[in-house]
């Protein structure tokens, strides 16, 4: 048995109107959230954004069991793609989640590893 198609377009009115509203989307800048949240530490670092909502990069740091360089790193990588935000208080940086819509993501991903 084969899994694919025999023919070329099985329902072409269905096909057009996928085309189009995949043509309204922004395809890359969807894609540059998955990529960052591949990436385990990552989603480690957005998991704990997730549980509290700032934390400093020392403690990120701990939370994840890795050096502040490659926290940092990975917190500045987030920052850069849109998905954290950070604020300064003297010599210690604050990371935060930039909105809620990552936040929800992650929470489906959770619920849906769990099914």
């Amino acid at each position: 048995m084969k899994d694919s198609c025999e023919i070329y377009c099985y329902d072409e009115p269905k096909v057009r109107k996928v085309q189009h509203a995949l043509e309204q989307q922004s395809i890359q800048e969807m894609a540059k959230i998955f990529k960052a949240l591949s990436d385990e530490t990552r989603l480690k670092i957005v998991f704990a954004l997730c549980e509290e909502d700032e934390l400093c990069v020392c403690d990120v740091a701990n939370i994840i069991n890795s050096s502040l360089a490659t926290t940092s790193h990975h917190l500045r990588t987030l920052k850069q793609l849109g998905l954290a935000t950070f604020r300064k208080e003297g010599k210690l940086v604050f990371y935060s989640l930039k909105d809620d819509h990552i936040r929800q993501l992650l929470q489906i991903a959770a619920a849906h590893s769990q099914e």
